[in-house]
């Protein structure tokens, strides 16, 4: 079972996406443990105040870093905690990081807000996440990103252990095209091999068109890929075809 600790100013955002559909039954049947923490309850005094100016001037406020800091400490465990500063200055989060993250027992998530944290936070966090080169109100949204990858690969969370291998990305290609019925719908056809039969030639088929896809799409994620024989011969043959459309 993976705990997830999350350090956020806005609980009720995590509310309605942690009670729904796989997340929720697997919490139920206790592969992962989800709990959100109100930072406003490690700040100190009447106000419980959790954000000041920062120092030097500019616009807008900065996190304070004590009551992080105090909920990290609070909520280690022993048996291993990996701390996560969501934050778009962090590592672009992907496949690779997600599978290494669901290794741990626990992790605690920190949500960053306003103009960002107290930069001596960093002295008490693992890593810092980025789930895109863009800015977010928060961080909230990426730590349901990070939750959600990570629980995909606890196993039980998914019915079946095939698709979480077959995922794209799980081994660094798209994945290749899916279908279910109509096998006809307004002259578009479900391609005659699916429906074969021959499971050898099905599986080499959605190999090419993973190949294919990944090549049209992402081709970055090819020239990265560890491909076997196989895989290069059906590329051969896709990047064959490809010249010949043209």
């Amino acid at each position: 079972m993976i705990h997830f600790d999350i350090i956020t100013l806005f609980p009720q955002i995590f509310v309605s996406p942690l009670g729904e559909s796989i997340l929720k039954r697997a919490q139920r049947a206790e592969l992962i443990k989800i709990t959100i923490h109100d930072v406003r309850s490690y700040a100190e005094g009447r106000h419980q105040v959790t954000d000041d100016a920062p120092f030097g001037g500019g616009a807008g406020m900065v996190m304070k870093v004590e009551p992080i800091v105090k909920a990290i400490e609070q909520l280690k465990q022993p048996e291993g905690s990996r701390v996560l500063l969501m934050s778009p200055q962090g590592t672009l989060f992907n496949q690779k990081i997600a599978e290494k993250l669901s290794a741990w027992p626990h992790l605690i998530l920190i949500c960053g807000r306003y103009e960002g944290v107290d930069e001596r936070l960093q002295f008490f966090i693992d890593e810092e996440l980025s789930i895109g080169d863009y800015i977010l109100t928060g961080g909230e949204l990426p730590a349901l990103v990070v939750i959600d990858a990570v629980s995909r690969l606890v196993p039980g969370v998914i019915g079946e252990p095939l698709s979480v291998i077959e995922d794209t990305f799980s081994c660094s290609l798209l994945k290749y095209p899916q279908y279910t019925r109509p096998r006809s719908l307004r002259g578009l056809e479900v391609p005659e091999i699916l429906l074969s039969g021959d499971h050898e030639k099905i599986r080499k088929w959605r190999r090419q068109q993973a190949l294919k896809k990944t090549l049209q799409k992402r081709p970055d994620l090819i020239r990265m890929a560890n491909l076997s024989e196989e895989d290069k011969q059906l590329l051969q043959e896709v990047m064959h075809d490809a010249h010949k459309e043209i």
